[in-house]
């Protein structure tokens, strides 16, 4: 009894905590292609896997095939399903090679586990033959008018955790979409293009509603949806702006923070 005061005793002067710490969440990073090549798809999900480690929130397991997507007990002893998760982050593109369980178990993870979904860039350019898919995202890509330019972007939420740091309008360069099939009925925008300042002649500009989001977030089902178009480029990765955002945001799709996901109209 005696050892045991004193090993308590000297925890307490040596500033341990004899509390136990929070257990860090897992992430499935998926950078599988069937696409565009998208050079930033390294050093994205690095960056994510990085944050996790950082911050001590989230261990990020990546993976360039979709094979632990799945709810089934897999035959490597040593491999993880989607159990074993809490969120899945798709920098991804084309019709990925997963059969149709596969996909009912992804949504079930995320519609009926109350899980988290991330899409980072491309994930919307992903699975265009997979309309559920669609809706689970929110949109699907539909050409990039402007290419890569300095995007004039106005903040919508800077309630949102991740928004706060950012101005109410900045610019930045990168890559942005437009999109089909996606309506703010379904999701609250974050970020959206200042159409005052975008060339609405360019022949591929196929909204004529001005609506450019840059990135939003939905509830689904019982889980959380946060999309973000930013990182066509490396140097994205490297703004702490972006970083603050993309921790904030994977917190949320964990379910780590609270906010509002209600979609509402365009101001």
């Amino acid at each position: 009894m005696k050892k045991l005061v004193l090993v308590l005793c000297c925890l307490a002067v040596s500033g341990v905590s004899t509390e136990a710490q929070p257990k860090k969440k897992k992430i499935l990073a998926i950078g599988e292609v069937a696409g565009f090549q998208h050079d930033s798809v390294s050093h994205g999900l690095a960056t994510i896997e990085r944050l996790g480690r950082e911050t001590g929130l989230w261990d990020t397991y990546i993976r360039t095939d979709s094979q632990l997507i799945t709810k089934k007990k897999l035959e490597a002893g040593n491999a993880h399903n989607l159990n074993y998760f809490d969120a899945v982050v798709f920098y991804t593109t084309g019709e990925l090679n997963m059969d149709d369980q596969q996909k009912a178990d992804l949504l079930s993870f995320v519609k009926e586990d109350g899980k988290g979904f991330i899409g980072i860039h491309s994930a919307t350019d992903t699975f265009y033959k997979w309309p559920e898919y669609g809706e689970m995202i929110g949109g699907y890509f539909d050409e990039h008018p402007w290419g890569t330019f300095n995007a004039p972007v106005i903040v919508e939420d800077r309630e949102f955790p991740g928004m706060k740091q950012f101005p109410e309008q900045f610019v930045i360069l990168d890559e942005i979409y437009q999109y089909k099939n996606y309506s703010r009925d379904k999701v609250r925008v974050l970020m959206s293009l200042d159409v005052s300042k975008l060339d609405m002649t360019n022949p591929r500009v196929h909204r004529k509603d001005g609506d450019f989001a840059v990135g939003w977030v939905k509830n689904y089902g019982k889980g959380r949806v946060y999309y973000s178009n930013l990182g066509h480029r490396d140097e994205t990765y490297d703004r702490p702006d972006i970083q603050k955002m993309l921790i904030e945001g994977v917190k949320w799709a964990l379910g780590l923070t609270q906010a509002d996901a209600t979609p509402r109209p365009k101001r």
